[in-house]
């Protein structure tokens, strides 16, 4: 039952009329994200511009028991900000302040929707940037609720890694800071490492706190094309126990390559081809680069390409980037499907293999693609949410790859975080510690006010 116009007036009176909103179209964009989960419409959108603005919104849900879903961008892929239970849809799009900078301390404070595109400019004039970066523009609260990554966590860590403090707030609107300004600290609980990754379903995020980093000296790009899955992969190997120091180190298989191609009217050649990024000093990079080369050829790679120039590099990089793009606009009518898993390190070369043959099995269209780096990949498949055949097999394909991952000591998600797309493995992954992280929602979030229906089974 949705909220009632009663309710709505109430809403209205605590925060002013251009704040809330019940207008369709508004209510459309809040309903999903962009997964294929099916879309439902929140009863009401907010937009608060403060912390005050927060507290006073989770004084009111909390009180008359409302649902209340976070909202940053809707660039997630597991339907985590779709209000399947109505409710308040809180978007932060007016908090996107950059409250501090803190140069000698590499540390930023900012309000939660800020986008990383935006905090990237603004870091660029001391000289430093922020380096997670999940593909899309998404808001900052947004990737520290999923514990986003993306191509560089090989070296610079995944959204945990870099969250020094949260100031959250909770159910019953009342503001917590979760950690501080230092390097490190032996005080307490982990609340941070608690709080990024939870999905809106313990606290709403009202600013963060961020490690960030001096912007390198020298960026060189390569691609390296391969006979095979499994050669890319070991010169993944090689590579990282070398202890060259890489910032990404992405795989694309053929099929990727095709796609780009055909999209973008290029003509790469249509192998496995690794996308790598280097930073670093000039020397030092220098012999990273050719030591990355020589481990490539002793692994069969065919084409070792590398550039230094940021254009140059950007076009190297093009495969990688227009991938997601290059499905989608030569996909009409259908909705991308990601999924998301990551295992042992030792572990990848098989489970890449295993993908890209599952694929071809179940009878879909699709890519493989991953974060080799890190043990982390994924399949793109395209499919139509209202084909029923198409989207059991999605889900088949999904169930497999998720089988796999955990049969070789992996995860259901690497980043792409639980949302309701995972929720069902839960159990399997975490077996007893889950009703610990129950028994911690239940405490912080006694009326089930939180993003109902995430992370946990309903």
């Amino acid at each position: 039952m949705g909220m009632s116009a009663a309710l709505l007036e109430e809403l209205k009176k605590i925060l002013p009329g251009d704040q809330v909103s019940i207008n369709p179209t508004v209510l459309d964009q809040h309903s999903k994200d962009e997964s294929y989960h099916t879309p439902h419409f929140p009863d009401v959108v907010v937009f608060p511009k403060n912390e005050e603005d927060v507290s006073r919104i989770m004084k009111f849900a909390s009180e008359r028991e409302i649902p209340v879903t976070p909202f940053g961008v809707g660039s997630s892929l597991e339907g985590h900000v779709i209000p399947y239970h109505g409710g308040i849809s809180l978007d932060f799009q007016l908090m996107n302040q950059i409250l501090e900078v803190r140069p000698e301390d590499f540390l930023v404070r900012i309000q939660p929707g800020v986008t990383r595109t935006q905090l990237n400019k603004e870091l660029k004039k001391y000289g430093l940037f922020f380096p997670v970066d999940p593909g899309a523009d998404a808001t900052i609260g947004g990737m520290a609720a999923t514990n986003a990554s993306g191509t560089t966590s090989v070296r610079y860590g995944v959204m945990r890694d870099q969250v020094r403090d949260l100031k959250v707030v909770l159910a019953d609107g009342s503001i917590i800071h979760t950690g501080s300004m230092t390097v490190k600290s032996s005080s307490g609980y982990s609340l941070s490492g608690l709080f990024v990754g939870s999905e809106g379903t313990l606290g709403a995020f009202v600013e963060l706190t961020l490690r960030v980093y001096g912007i390198p000296e020298a960026i060189t790009a390569a691609r390296a094309v391969f006979p095979s899955i499994e050669t890319a992969v070991s010169a993944v190997a090689d590579i990282m126990s070398a202890g060259i120091q890489m910032a990404r180190i992405e795989l694309v298989d053929a099929r990727s390559v095709q796609q780009v191609n055909l999209y973008n009217n290029t003509d790469f050649p249509v192998k496995p081809t690794l996308f790598m990024e280097f930073h670093g000093s000039e020397a030092g990079m220098r012999y990273d680069v050719e030591f990355a080369e020589k481990l490539a050829f002793d692994n069969q790679c065919e084409e070792f390409l590398f550039e230094t120039d940021s254009k140059a590099r950007n076009r190297l990089w093009e495969v990688r980037h227009n991938l997601a793009y290059a499905f989608v606009h030569k996909s009409p009518g259908k909705k991308m499907m990601v999924t998301d898993v990551v295992v042992p390190m030792s572990e990848l070369g098989g489970a890449v293999h295993d993908a890209r043959k599952a694929i071809d099995e179940i009878g879909l269209d699709g890519a493989v693609l991953g974060h080799v780096g890190d043990g982390n990949y994924h399949t793109i498949v395209m499919i139509d949410p209202n084909n029923k055949e198409e989207l059991e097999k999605a889900k088949k394909l999904n169930a497999h790859l998720v089988h796999y991952a955990h049969s070789r000591g992996g995860s259901c998600t690497g980043e792409h975080g639980v949302g309701v797309g995972k929720a069902i493995y839960q159990q399997k992954e975490h077996g007893e510690a889950l009703n610990v992280m129950k028994l911690i929602k239940n405490v912080l979030d006694p009326k089930g006010i939180l993003n109902p229906g995430k992370i946990f089974m309903d």
